[in-house]
């Protein structure tokens, strides 16, 4: 007879709502659990809350470390349990299918009433919140959490995603001002702010992050995308305030998300970190990429922009010593001539017309029409694809990058549209064919790549590229020379970023 059977944790197959709300796996939160003192969960004191509960899994395995760390002092388990999940373990559901979801994974029943729950409570949702909200509209946008109104005001029959946690100035009151030593989760990352096509999207999680702060708990860590690393849009006075922040004990840096949500593409990777209310001092930055693993106690604002890999901070340390100028100088802002991407351009040229380099090819715009940069038309000007080859996403097969997906030299009198950023402008070909192959170079594109998290391209990420002297072209080899890279940091790069044509 076969005695082996298979019992799978139902929590470690269930599909991702999107890649704006992703459910978290069991092994995961317990590394993130790992990161607390465990002492935490032999005191029948602690109290913890999940803000943004989807599947219950950290509340569940939460439970599970406190019925063992209170089995001395509480003997009697069925007293154990009841006090744990009355006394101890919180939550508030993000949906009211994960409210459900949540109940049914903490309390083995989707109503904390009914005759099936652990611990039977008077109320359907027991200690897991949800209650249905609506956004508070003002001048089109939600003043909680900036949703726009012609999205997401959809009536009673659909859901509106105004997630309980966030959409209240007084969050102390949703538990009757309970005192929470642990916050912790996996909030919501994004939501779609009406603008563009339809695809463009405000950042959440720091919300949830700001938010959670407010209740002042002992320890805070959350799940969120490392996007805020580089700031970028909504997020500058986040990056600036977590980066200054001597309370970050942890912080956990997958820089492939599908490493840590293995069905998962978020551009620009994951991290989770670790907020201690009583700490002040380095953090212990933990680097994954793949097989490789670096651990690295760092000053998190030794740069306006944190740098996730602990070597890439070496070469950047070297190149800033013996640069007097960089790149970010010099290229131009978005939308140098002033024709957006989406702009009708003319397929035929008539006279007083120039050429203008668009994502679908050439067409043509009189040049009387040029109201930015007038002065640099007749140039000889560098541009380069203001979308990352990989969109910010991921890596080939050998873990590398190209990062640039194209760059080019246009004569006098041609220009580009919105899709390409303007680098630099020359008087004579020769300089610009030089910047031209230094972009290519594996050096320039690491240091590119170092603080680009996001698809865009934008000026700001230039700033540990160097300016150099373009009268003469430039090698690998010689720019390794001139900043002194040891063997090691010379193999890093070439570990990281794909040759370019």
């Amino acid at each position: 007879m076969k005695t082996d059977t298979y019992n799978p944790d139902v929590l470690n197959c269930l599909a991702n709502l999107s890649n704006d709300e992703v459910f978290t796996p069991p092994s995961l939160a317990n590394q993130v659990l790992d990161l607390l003192p465990q002492e935490l969960f032999s005191s029948p004191t602690t109290t913890f809350l999940d803000p943004v509960s989807k599947s219950g899994v950290f509340l569940r395995e939460i439970v599970k470390r406190l019925d063992r760390g209170l089995e001395a002092q509480m003997p009697d388990r069925r007293q154990r349990i009841d006090h744990i999940l009355r006394k101890q373990v919180f939550g508030i559901a993000i949906t009211e299918m994960t409210a459900h979801l949540s109940r049914r994974s903490v309390y083995c029943s989707k109503n904390a009433n009914s005759d099936y729950s652990v611990t039977r409570f008077d109320t359907e949702g027991g200690n897991i919140l949800y209650r249905p909200l609506r956004h508070t509209w003002v001048s089109g946008k939600c003043r909680y959490c900036g949703a726009s109104q012609e999205v997401y005001d959809r009536g009673d029959q659909a859901e509106q995603y105004a997630y309980q946690f966030i959409h209240t100035d007084k969050p102390h009151t949703l538990f009757n001002n309970m005192k929470f030593d642990v916050i912790i989760g996996n909030p919501p990352y994004q939501l779609s702010d009406g603008g563009g096509t339809g695809s463009s999207a405000i950042p959440l999680y720091h919300k949830f992050i700001l938010q959670a702060m407010k209740l002042s708990p002992s320890f805070l860590s959350m799940i969120v995308p490392a996007r805020w690393y580089s700031g970028g849009k909504g997020l500058d006075d986040f990056r600036n305030m977590m980066l200054n922040d001597k309370r970050i004990k942890y912080l956990v840096d997958y820089t492939d998300s599908r490493d840590c949500f293995p069905s998962v593409d978020i551009a620009g990777g994951v991290c989770y970190f670790l907020w201690c209310k009583d700490y002040r001092g380095k953090c212990c930055v933990k680097t994954i990429q793949k097989n490789k693993v670096s651990i690295v106690d760092r000053s998190l604002n030794e740069f306006e922009t944190f740098i996730r890999e602990n070597v890439a901070v070496q070469i950047i340390r070297k190149v800033l010593n013996r640069s007097d100028e960089m790149m970010d100088s010099v290229v131009f802002s978005r939308n140098p001539f002033g024709f957006a991407s989406n702009d009708c351009f003319k397929v035929a040229k008539k006279g007083g017309d120039i050429p203008i380099m668009t994502s679908k090819g050439f067409f043509y715009v009189p040049v009387k029409s040029i109201q930015t940069n007038a002065s640099s038309v007749g140039k000889w000007k560098v541009i380069m694809s203001k979308a990352s080859a990989e969109h910010a996403g991921q890596t080939d097969k050998d873990g590398r990058k190209k990062i640039v997906s194209r760059v080019e030299v246009l004569p006098p009198n041609t220009i580009c549209s919105e899709s390409y950023l303007l680098l630099s402008t020359f008087n004579n070909e020769k300089e610009a064919i030089n910047l031209r192959d230094y972009v290519k170079t594996n050096f320039f594109r690491f240091l590119l790549s170092t603080i680009l998290l996001t698809q865009n391209i934008a000026k700001d990420k230039f700033q540990f590229v160097p300016l150099q002297d373009f009268s003469h072209p430039w090698t690998d080899e010689m720019l390794y020379k001139k900043y002194g890279l040891s063997d090691e940091e010379i193999a890093f790069i070439e570990s990281m970023i794909r040759p370019m044509e």
